[in-house]
């Protein structure tokens, strides 16, 4: 159960940038309290204690005023090109992983697949709220499209680009690079892992 030593007024205003609505407290020693995917933050006079079943869905936001920097990493997963889908991805702080996620998309391409995990590690990385990223994939062809070296045909994947682009802009630094695959390890394995377990 983390305990953040910080200034409740402080920390109440960092979750309400944030989008988490946080409510009054249970009782007279509880300033306020607030819940955001499987954590609740309770805050006293000089600290607030997390709780719940994925602490860090508060936690990357109150320490430090929350982390602004980290890497995000992403990959798709796709049996048959087209066949069952899946994504995987991970953000890493100086505090280790500090969010993954992972899910069956359906059927789709790779490569649409890949666009996919890149869109909702991005969306995860703005509402744990990162202002600066380190985006990394083991999918030349996806890093290489973004960055504008590449073109393609495909509409489906210009449009996936665009969005992509636009989610990128919203950070106050951004880049993109392409690595191995064993430096991508945790997120092509959450995106395996999602497909073997559907």
């Amino acid at each position: 159960m983390p305990t953040i030593q910080c200034d409740p007024d402080e920390a109440r205003e960092t979750l309400r940038e944030a989008g988490v609505e946080v409510q009054p407290g249970n009782t007279d020693h509880e300033a306020w309290r607030a819940e955001r995917g499987g954590a609740v933050a309770v805050a006293y006079a000089d600290k607030v204690i997390v709780q719940g079943s994925s602490p860090t869905d508060l936690t990357l936001l109150l320490q430090d005023g929350g982390a602004t920097r980290g890497h995000v990493y992403f990959d798709g997963a796709s049996r048959g090109n087209p066949g069952p889908a899946s994504v995987g991805w991970a953000i890493v702080t100086s505090d280790g992983i500090v969010a993954e996620g992972s899910e069956r998309i359906g059927r789709t391409t790779n490569n649409r697949a890949e666009y996919e995990a890149l869109v909702r590690a991005l969306e995860a990385a703005q509402e744990y709220g990162l202002k600066e990223v380190d985006v990394r994939g083991d999918s030349q062809l996806i890093v290489k499209q973004v960055r504008g070296e590449w073109n393609t045909n495909d509409p489906g994947l210009r449009e996936k680009r665009v969005a992509v682009r636009e989610l990128l802009e919203g950070f106050d630094r951004w880049s993109l690079a392409h690595v191995p695959r064993e430096i991508n390890d945790r997120a092509d394995k959450l995106a395996n892992e999602a497909l073997d377990n559907g």
